[in-house]
């Protein structure tokens, strides 16, 4: 099977708007009215519609929804001494990045009698998903239960897939107790989506869902967020992506490396090659397919790559435009002189810069989030950072002097408006304070 090698100058514009879009986007509107199915069964038989598709859609009947002590307490004995190592490693990584992020409240007098502040609190109820599709992911755990517990969130539920046994990953338990997440449910999918963001018998009702998963996670988290009944959405974070940027000095068997560690993650995950030189790419399209017979999912990695698109053009410059107009989840730079590039970059979700940074450091242990944007989201949306986890509440007082040099501003701008309300609002405190002077 070979790879596609793409010249971008050939392209008119409509071929490469075509050229970079996702494959998960092709069956959207089928995608999101299957979900909705879900979502209305979850709300109108609970527990009873969430078993009914986890036996459905994971092979598995469940005897109970919530992990038990029982359970947490063998994962604990799952794992060695260098897998928990590991482990604490990137949850310290993650948890000093994490609490450099909080900063202090904000307090600005803009005039004479007039404070306004910016203080910050914690969500009440967060629910935190970790997949577990074409393998468990504990980082995501990590990624989201670490932030969360800095925050100070008092509600914490993590729901992730059972395993073909019922249980849930020994790992992902460790991580959940570790960082102070006492409840999990073996949930996966869509239903887990909306279990969080309505409630059930046995799963509480949160206000905001984290976390990554596929397009049937991300179709729910969208529509769960635009219900109002519903729970709030951290960012589209859907089928993983990378696009690799680079010259023609950089390693073919480094960018195919790094092309099939993120195809690894599920048949609809896209990978991209944007570079200056030909060779480069056939190069690279050589060592995708030696690389692959030496890895492990096989077929997950032959049904992405697929859909992988290898690029040739003329600049290091052009190439940044390209990845710019795609908004990729991961971007990495194997250029020479990446960090001088960086400036130009608009739109990614995580940057890796050179050709010692591979994503998968990102992913597990570098103190970054892994949880990022995509389906070109990057041009709008941030990756997971702290600040998701708090929210921004501004406060304002004014003194009686205050009120009375900024009122009469009010009072006329409430009067182009046409909302004689607001301005009487302030010209009933006005007239008090003037009898009062007399």
């Amino acid at each position: 099977m070979a790879v596609r090698i793409v010249n971008w100058s050939s392209l008119s514009a409509e071929e490469r708007r075509h050229a970079l879009r996702r494959p998960v986007q092709q069956d959207a509107a089928a995608t999101h009215e299957r979900v909705r199915e879900i979502i209305s069964d979850v709300r109108a038989r609970g527990d009873s519609a969430l078993l009914e598709f986890t036996r459905r859609f994971d092979g598995v009947p469940l005897a109970a929804i919530e992990v038990g002590t029982a359970e947490f307490a063998a994962a604990e004995t799952a794992l060695d001494a260098e897998q928990r190592r590991a482990i604490d490693r990137a949850i310290a990584n993650v948890r000093r990045f994490h609490e450099a992020q909080v900063g202090p409240a904000l307090r600005v007098e803009t005039e004479a009698g007039v404070v306004c502040e910016r203080q910050f609190r914690p969500i009440d109820a967060v629910g935190l998903y970790v997949p577990a599709g074409v393998a468990p992911l504990p980082s995501a755990a990590i990624m989201l239960a670490v932030p969360a517990r800095i925050a100070g969130c008092p509600t914490r539920i993590i729901c992730t897939p059972p395993r073909r046994d019922g249980t849930a990953d020994p790992a992902v338990l460790m991580i959940a107790n570790l960082c102070g997440v006492r409840r999990v449910f073996k949930l996966g999918g869509a239903q887990a989506i909306a279990a969080m963001a309505y409630g059930t018998q046995s799963v509480p009702k949160v206000d905001k869902i984290f976390g990554p998963g596929n397009s049937w996670v991300t179709a729910a988290k969208l529509q769960v967020a635009n219900d109002p009944e519903g729970a709030a959405l951290d960012l589209p974070a859907g089928p993983s992506e990378v696009l690799v940027v680079a010259d023609a000095k950089a390693r073919a068997e480094f960018v195919a490396a790094d092309l099939l560690a993120q195809a690894e993650h599920s048949a609809d995950a896209q990978v991209v090659l944007v570079t200056t030189s030909s060779a480069l790419a056939e190069a690279t399209a050589a060592e995708v397919e030696t690389q692959m017979q030496r890895l492990g999912r096989l077929d997950t990695l032959r049904r992405s790559i697929e859909h992988a698109r290898l690029f040739v053009v003329e600049s290091i410059d052009t190439a940044i435009e390209v990845s710019n107009a795609y908004a990729p989840e991961h971007l990495i730079l194997q250029v020479a002189n990446a960090r001088e590039w960086l400036p130009k970059v608009r739109n990614a979700g995580s940057v890796f810069l050179g050709a010692w940074t591979p994503e998968t450091i990102g992913d597990y242990c570098s103190g970054t989030n892994h949880v990022l944007p995509t389906y070109g989201f990057a041009r709008a949306y941030s990756g997971l950072s702290l600040h998701d986890f708090v929210k921004r509440m501004t406060v304002q007082e004014l003194t009686s002097d205050g009120l009375r040099e900024l009122g009469p501003t009010a009072i006329t701008l409430a009067a182009l408006e046409g909302l004689d309300a607001h301005a009487n609002a302030v010209r009933v405190r006005l007239a008090h304070l003037e009898r009062e002077r007399a």
